[in-house]
Parts: structure tokens; C-alpha cells; sequence
């Protein structure tokens, strides 16, 4: 084993140029995560620690490199405020293939993620994002960009390739999220695997429908699902109730899907809206960087803005609001809460509750996330104090569901069990689901399967109604 380049805290696309002279990859460190600034570097293997930066810095994001010969590569950036295509010379000299307001790219969560396809013929199978994806070939020659359409998708990931056929991953709010086999040449789309064991029937599932809110701030893109039952009818006189769910990250996107989760509650009488707030990705830099230094702020107000605007319309009761999330989700949730006085009640999924001991127990990758999303320590130390969900109990008079993973190094169970404590100094009614196996993220049927009936029945008690058949949760109460 040769080790070639050092130093830096995080790299990833490594790519040999075609005569394996070279060496190609991408370079970030703290407390920079790589949405929001990397480096593509170049160098020798003949002299691998004297390499170039040919694109980047920490305000600009670069991701995928790909060689197109031993003097060029392809790379994603976005120094035009946008996710785009460029061809990079090592000379230093950069090209974009086509400068669009569409992000070609996507925060880079996992490694190994690929936004765009080199193709025999010199063109690009390439996914970009305004809100939603959209599958398209790219001539880099022309700047020609040929849609490709997927029968309603809305979300679009590549996977491999094999000749003329390329694997999708893709889904909508008519579509099951599944594998399927994409000919090139035909542009048919054979399923090769549902992500799904059954569907039910379409007059029992949502539709999916985007829309923006024009917040006091701000406008706030969505996703609504209104309730949908074609064997039952809401009272006359009554608006429903909705969930406003609060996506991870913070720097993720959610764009209409056939969730059978939503389905779960909206065929039971409850109101869906899935929010991106200021920080998501999927509708450029600007709107990424909204959260720079408001996480617990600008998440907070963007959800509130949602579900007052679905009240405002008449579709949504204001008296039976409830605000549901996991992760960085769950800071949200909690932070809207201890924060405001819109919602009924919340649930939070291995939620973030507080700061200092999150940053010191967290995992590597995510350790200086919160210089960007609050502020550097020490320097930032009162405004960890006082965001915290944890230490702004006072404020919070609706009750809450807590529910973790005893394994979970991301949010250790030291962050709910810290907020269940306050909450039980305050009086406010709550529950604590603790499961033990479980990490960030529930993967045991049995688990995911009590999660949702006791989010149900939380919500039931809370909003005055008893949903059928599931069991009735324990909530802790100060008389208890």
C-alpha cells in the first residue's frame, strides 16, 4: 500500500487520468463541509504531494470530477450560484458546458455519489434539480440539453452503467420508488426491482402537490398531502389537522414522493406539508446558505410559515398543528416548540436538543458542521447556550414524543434524555420511546411499526380524537 496525498480532513473522487500519469480527486477540511467548499486537485504520481488546484475554494463547491483526456476533466461547481458543468484544463483555464439556474449536483452526504454519466458517444447522461430532477443528455460540444422523459418521476439517482442501459433509482407521487433499467437508445424504462413489497390502492394515496409559501421573511418551497380516503368523509364544519415533517441534514431536499408514511397518516384524516426550508438544497447556493448561522432560526420560521399558510388558505385547522422531524429535524421540532406557540404538539426523531456535548460526541464529518449552521466555539459559545432546544424548556407548553436509538453515535441518547429530563422539571406531558439496536435511523420492522402507532396515538390525544386500532401510549404526566 502506497500512501499518495495526505493532510487534508476529508477527500474523496479519486480518478486516474486515462494514461495513469495523474491523479485527480477532491479536498475539504474543516469546519468547510462540501457543499460548501471544496478543492479539485491534480497532481503527478510520479510527485503526488506537489499537486494544483484547478477549481474551488471555501465558498465554492465542487464535486465529481471525471477525466475527459490526460489534459482535461469534467467537474461539478457551482461559482455561478448554481450546481453547473464545467470542463477544466490543467492549465488552470475553465469552461461551463451549459450555465443553468438548476443544480447538476447535490450535497454530498455518502461518497461514491455520481450526478452525471460520460457516454460512448462523448455526451452526458446528466440528472439536474429545480425543486424536482430531471433526467437529460448534455452535449458538451453544443451545450444542447435533451430531456429524457420518466413517466412522473421526480426524483432521479444514477447507478451503474452497461453499454447503452443505465440504472436508475427514481420515484414520484405516482411513481414507487424503485431500480429501473433505462435503454438509451429506445429511452424505454423497464423495472428491475419496487422499493416496495405492495402498493395500495392510488384512491387510498396522496397527491403530492408543490408549492411555495410566501412567508414574512421569505418564500418557502413545500410539498402538500392532503388527507385521502375515498371511504370516509371529515366533519362538516371541521378543517383537518396536518403535520408539517421536517427533512435531516440540514442540507437535504424532499421533493414529491409516494410515501406510504405520508399515506399513513393522510388516509386517517391528517394533513401532510414536507417542508424545504432555508438551508435545503435542490434551489441553489443562496438558498443553501440561508441557514449560515441561523440553524434553529430560519428552519423554524420557514416550517411555521408553511402550516400558517395552509391555515391562512382554510385548508389546515390552526388548533391542530403538529410538527414532526428526525436528526437535524428534530432540532427543529424542538426548537419550534420551546420557541413559539403555533403547534399542538411535536414529535422528534433522535433530534438534536443541545450543543456543546453534541459537537464534542458527535461523529468526525459532522464535528465542526455547527461552525457554519451557529458559529465557531469559542467565539459562538452564548449562542449555542441559548438556540438550544434544551435550555429553552421554559418556553414550551405543548407536549412532546421523544423517540431514539440506543446505538446511535450520530445523536447519542445522552441529547433526549437531556431534553425528557427539563421536560420533567417543567410538568410538560411527553413521552420517551427508547429502542435498544437501533441507530440513527430505525431499521427494525418491529421498531418502525410501534414509532408510527405511537406517533399516531400521540397525536390522537393531543388533538381529540382516538385513531382504531393501535395501542394507546403512555404519556408521562406531572400527576404520574
Amino acid at each position: 500500500v502506497r500512501s499518495l496525498v495526505a493532510g487534508s480532513d476529508f477527500l474523496a473522487f479519486p480518478r486516474l487520468s486515462p494514461d495513469g500519469t495523474r491523479i485527480a480527486w477532491i479536498a475539504w477540511n474543516h469546519p468547510q463541509m462540501p457543499w460548501d467548499g471544496t478543492e479539485l486537485r491534480v497532481a503527478s504520481l510520479a510527485e503526488p504531494s506537489s499537486w494544483t488546484v484547478l477549481l474551488g475554494s471555501t465558498e465554492e463547491s465542487v464535486l465529481q470530477p471525471e477525466w475527459i483526456d490526460d489534459e482535461s476533466l469534467y467537474a461539478i461547481g457551482d461559482r455561478s450560484g448554481w450546481w453547473n458543468l464545467y470542463s477544466v484544463m490543467l492549465d488552470g483555464s475553465v469552461t461551463p458546458l451549459r450555465t443553468l439556474d438548476a443544480d447538476f449536483g447535490a450535497p454530498l452526504w455518502r461518497l461514491g455519489s455520481s450526478w452525471y454519466e460520460v457516454l460512448d458517444d462523448g455526451t452526458l447522461l446528466t440528472v439536474r434539480t429545480v425543486g424536482t430532477d430531471t433526467l437529460a443528455v448534455l452535449d458538451p460540444a453544443s451545450g444542447v440539453l435533451e430531456d429524457i422523459a420518466l413517466d412522473g418521476m421526480t426524483s432521479v439517482g444514477l447507478g451503474g452503467r452497461s453499454g447503452s442501459t443505465v440504472l436508475i433509482k427514481g420515484g414520484g407521487a405516482h411513481v414507487a420508488s424503485a431500480l429501473f433499467a433505462l435503454d438509451l437508445e429506445s429511452r424505454e424504462l423497464t423495472s428491475v426491482r419496487s422499493g416496495f413489497e405492495s402498493v395500495p390502492d392510488s384512491a387510498y394515496l396522496p397527491e403530492g402537490r408543490q408549492v411555495t409559501f410566501q412567508g414574512p421573511n421569505r418564500e418557502v418551497h413545500a410539498i402538500t398531502y392532503a388527507p385521502r380516503n375515498p371511504d370516509y368523509e371529515g366533519l362538516d364544519g371541521e378543517l383537518p389537522p396536518y403535520v408539517a415533517f421536517v427533512h435531516g441534514g440540514p442540507t437535504a431536499h424532499v421533493a414529491p414522493a409516494l410515501n406510504p408514511l405520508f399515506a399513513y397518516f393522510t388516509s386517517r384524516g391528517i394533513g401532510v406539508v414536507d417542508v424545504n426550508y432555508g438551508g435545503s438544497s435542490g434551489y441553489g447556493r443562496e438558498y443553501r446558505n440561508r441557514l449560515r448561522g441561523q440553524w434553529g432560526v430560519v428552519d423554524v420560521e420557514d416550517t411555521i410559515a408553511a402550516v400558517q399558510g395552509l391555515a391562512d388558505s382554510g385548508l389546515a385547522d390552526p388548533a391542530r398543528l403538529a410538527i414532526e422531524g428526525g436528526s437535524a429535524g428534530g432540532w427543529t421540532v424542538l426548537a419550534a416548540l420551546t420557541s413559539s406557540d403555533v403547534f399542538a404538539c411535536g414529535a422528534s426523531y433522535f433530534g438534536v436538543a443541545e450543543l456543546e456535548l453534541f459537537v464534542a460526541e458527535t461523529h468526525d464529518f459532522e464535528s465542526r458542521y455547527i461552525d457554519g449552521l451557529i458559529g465557531p466555539l469559542p467565539e459562538a459559545i452564548d449562542l449555542y447556550r441559548t438556540r438550544a432546544p434544551v435550555n429553552n424548556v421554559d418556553g414550551l407548553s405543548c407536549p412532546v414524543l421523544l423517540l431514539q436509538g440506543l446505538d446511535d453515535p450520530i445523536v447519542p441518547p445522552s441529547q433526549a434524555e437531556r431534553f425528557r429530563d427539563a421536560m420533567v422539571s417543567k410538568g410538560i406531558p411527553h413521552a420517551y420511546l427508547a429502542y435498544a439496536g437501533e441507530s440513527h435511523g430505525f431499521r427494525k420492522l418491529e421498531t418502525q411499526v410501534n414509532a408510527r402507532e405511537s406517533e399516531l396515538s400521540f397525536y390522537g390525544q393531543v388533538m381529540a380524537f382516538t385513531p382504531p386500532g393501535i395501542p394507546e401510549l403512555q404519556l408521562w404526566r406531572p400527576s404520574s
